[in-house]
């Protein structure tokens, strides 16, 4: 067994793209190397700023024999079919072999040795590299991230050959730019490649950096009595763009302080890539920072501090003139008036009009989760105002966090200032959730003018594609709603969404919904085939003889209103002052649906069964809380000893229903009292009847739990009912009877949930 060292030695590759690169370093490599049959013990990408490394323990000297089978055609098949097979196979018909009934080539690959195969794989991968972004250089053939220079190309301790874009392989590499002498020296293995590179200021492992800049910072902070702000993802991006880090910790202007926390580290992680530091015994930001510097200073860094706190300062003076100039009287006002000429998206209209939207839908939402509607409004209102401000055009990244500060700065009510600066929340599984009802609120409104908005407009996710992250607004969505426990049915938030499009009535922009069963209008409706009115509103439309109202189309017609459509968007005179919706009911249709598919997501990740989750969903009600009231409801049940009686009883009635259901429609009538009847009969219609009203009130109450409960209770009734009774009897009444008194009963099953979806 040997030993396998490659490295693609090449100019800065950006931090951003390193840890990926190596993934699928390992992957590639990995995959081609199966597909030749080679197996290893360990396989392991390394990468830095100027490196991308792969080492393999224990791949063989020689590839294993392979025997390759080949499935042809039938046995008898046309003469043609079997031609093509053997020229697809390049061998003769009496070199195959006829298995039950097919004739199968086995084709023999004798064992090559594995320093002839390794450089189809790595040139395979290189060729093949899936960069984000990738460049040509110089007379190169393919493309690299940034130029390569080296190839390190070592087996079994010997070089193999390999030529690519002009560069050939060999058994050298480099040291740090700066640190090193610059000269290239020459490695054996793994273990002398590694210690050599430290030799020359370069710590390989992309894992090791990260921990040596975690332990020197803390070391540096703690002796200054302060600790480092966690942040994971600056911390792999530094050690990224260092093969040999050394914190130092720098001193800040405490002048600066009087900013906003969040404005000091996002100027300091964005343009700077420093670490910002909390105060010990206050446990507030501190007037330092943590640099990480590439090499190691003569003066024990004295000059680097001094010069990266310079720049610091510029930046923040920048903020503080920013924070200044928001924070002026009147500036909500100005901002919102300038959101009127910030397209939102083309289909959409501007964000002026979506700050409406949302603030139309908050309205609406605000007594679902019990918050103070004026409050909610004001908040929604002011929610995007930020998005004109100084701070946020320079930094995006803190839009709502700025807008809450502002609003505090302008005494506005706590809750609306909360409202604003946690309006976007959660933004990721990791994110939390708003707490307060009023920006609760907010995040719901935001979050679902965004789903609707483009599933009106048809700009639904798909496949793994998902542009404008409405996975991730929906998933938020599901979160609050959940945490809130608001009862809220999604056709309804889908209404209240096209409700909100009146808003655009008189502001010199036709909204067309396209739907026949939508009565929101600000302006005329036809009937099927008005086609005279409609033709006329259109002409004075275009002559400039209307206002634009909001106005409706039905979907039934005789007459294709695209056509005017496409007529209207490309009159000059309105030109880009149509916005076109689908159809209500479709998109209500879809939201459902696609939150449905979140849901079970989500609940599967909790690790709740598939089949319950899937039984759970069967009642398609469209409040997800009472959804997943349900769902936990059956869960808990079906993990008690009532679960087993539960799904006895149901799969008993299930059975015959399902055979009976084969010869003809079952009877929808409600079951009777017969007269004669055995006694176990009428036990279970008795206890059927009187349970059908129970049931009803206990899931109305969204009492689940208990419901089924009552439901598992029928097993010992249902158990002697068919034990004892023929329920396809000759007598017609009493078949049509019993058959009603079955399905009676799994209609009440079903009102709790599908339980033949259970595994």
């Amino acid at each position: 067994m040997a030993q396998l060292l490659i490295e693609l030695f090449s100019e800065e590759i950006p931090a951003r793209m390193q840890l990926q690169a190596a993934r699928d370093f390992e992957r590639l490599f990995g995959d081609r190397a199966k597909v030749q049959g080679l197996t290893w013990d360990s396989l392991k990408a390394y990468v830095g700023p100027r490196r991308l490394a792969l080492h393999v323990e224990g791949l063989p000297l020689e590839q294993a024999a392979v025997t390759e089978e080949v499935k042809g055609p039938k046995d008898g098949a046309p003469e043609q079919a079997m031609a093509g097979f053997l020229r697809k196979v390049g061998l003769k018909q009496d070199q195959l072999v006829l298995e039950n009934g097919v004739w199968m080539a086995r084709i023999e690959k004798p064992a090559k040795s594995t320093a002839e195969v390794l450089p189809g794989i790595l040139e395979d991968v290189i060729l093949n590299f899936p960069w984000p972004k990738s460049m040509r250089s110089g007379t190169s053939s393919f493309r690299w991230v940034r130029p390569l220079k080296r190839i390190l190309f070592l087996f079994d301790g010997q070089v193999i050959p390999l030529s690519i874009g002009g560069i050939t392989s060999g058994d050298l590499t480099q040291g740090h730019r700066v640190l090193s002498s610059g000269e290239a020296f020459v490695v054996k293995d793994f273990a002398d490649y590694q210690q050599k590179l430290r030799d020359h200021f370069v710590i390989l492992d992309h894992i090791e950096r990260q921990s040596l800049i975690l332990d020197k910072a803390n070391e540096a902070c703690a002796a200054a009595g302060c600790a480092l702000m966690d942040d994971h993802g600056l911390l792999e991006e530094v050690a990224g763009l260092n093969e040999w880090p050394t914190p130092l910790l720098g001193d800040m202007d405490p002048k600066f302080l009087s900013l906003p926390p969040e404005v000091i580290k996002t100027s300091m992680r964005t343009h700077q890539k420093y670490f910002a530091v909390r105060d010990l015994s206050t446990g507030k930001m501190a007037a330092k920072f943590v640099i990480v510097a590439n090499q190691v200073a003569s003066d024990g860094g004295a000059e680097i501090r001094r010069g990266n706190a310079k720049v610091l300062s510029a930046r923040l003076s920048d903020g503080v003139f920013f924070w200044s100039e928001d924070n002026r009287k009147g500036n909500f006002d100005a901002w919102l008036q300038k959101l009127n000429g910030v397209t939102f998206h083309a289909r959409l209209g501007t964000m002026a009009q979506r700050v409406a939207r949302i603030e139309a839908l908050a309205q609406v939402i605000a007594p679902l989760v019990k918050a103070d509607v004026s409050l909610a409004t004001q908040a929604a209102h002011l929610a995007k105002a930020d998005l004109a401000s100084y701070m946020v055009g320079e930094f995006p990244e803190l839009q709502g966090v700025m807008g809450g500060y502002y609003a505090e700065a302008a005494k506005l009510p706590g809750d609306v200032a909360e409202a604003i600066r946690e309006h976007y929340k959660p933004q990721g599984p990791s994110d939390s959730v708003p707490e307060g009802a009023v920006s609760a609120a907010v995040a719901l409104a935001d979050k679902i003018d965004t789903l609707v908005g483009f599933f009106a407009i048809d700009e639904k996710p798909t496949g793994s594609k998902d542009p404008y992250a409405l996975r991730r607004a929906a998933l938020g969505i599901l979160r609050i709603l959940r945490q809130h426990n608001v009862r809220a049915s999604l056709s309804e938030l889908v209404a209240a969404w096209y409700q909100s499009l009146l808003i655009y009535a008189g502001e010199g922009r036709a909204v067309y919904v396209d739907t026949d069963n939508w009565r929101g209008s600000a302006g005329p409706r036809w009937a099927e085939g008005e086609t005279e009115v409609y033709d006329n509103y259109l002409r004075d439309f275009r002559a400039g003889l209307l206002e634009s109202p909001v106005f409706v189309i039905p979907t039934e017609r005789d007459y294709d209103l695209d056509l005017h459509f496409e007529h209207v968007a490309n009159t000059p005179k309105v030109d880009n002052a149509l916005l076109t919706f689908r159809d209500f009911r479709a998109v209500s249709a879809e939201f459902a649906d696609f939150f449905a598919d979140r849901l079970k997501v989500m609940l599967k990740d909790e690790g709740v069964r598939f089949d319950v989750v899937e039984a759970g969903f069967a009642v398609r009600d469209d409040d997800m809380v009472r959804t997943v009231a349900r769902i936990k409801a059956l869960e808990s049940v079906l993990a008690s000893p009532a679960g087993a009686e539960l799904q006895a009883a149901y799969t008993r009635v299930a059975n015959i229903l399902n055979a009976e259901a084969k010869k003809g429609a079952l009877p929808t009538a409600e079951p009777k009292l017969l007269n004669g009847a055995p006694e176990v009969e009428t036990a279970l219609t008795q206890q059927v009847i009187a349970l059908t009203p129970v049931l009803e009130r206990l899931i109305d109450a969204e009492q689940f739990e208990e419901a089924l409960g009552k439901l598992a209770g029928l097993r010992g009734a249902v158990d002697a009912f068919l034990d004892d009774v023929l329920v396809n009897s000759d007598v017609a009444a009493e078949r049509e009877n019993r058959l009603s008194l079955l399905s009676a009963l799994r209609r009440l099953f079903d009102g709790v949930g599908d339980l033949s979806k259970l595994a």
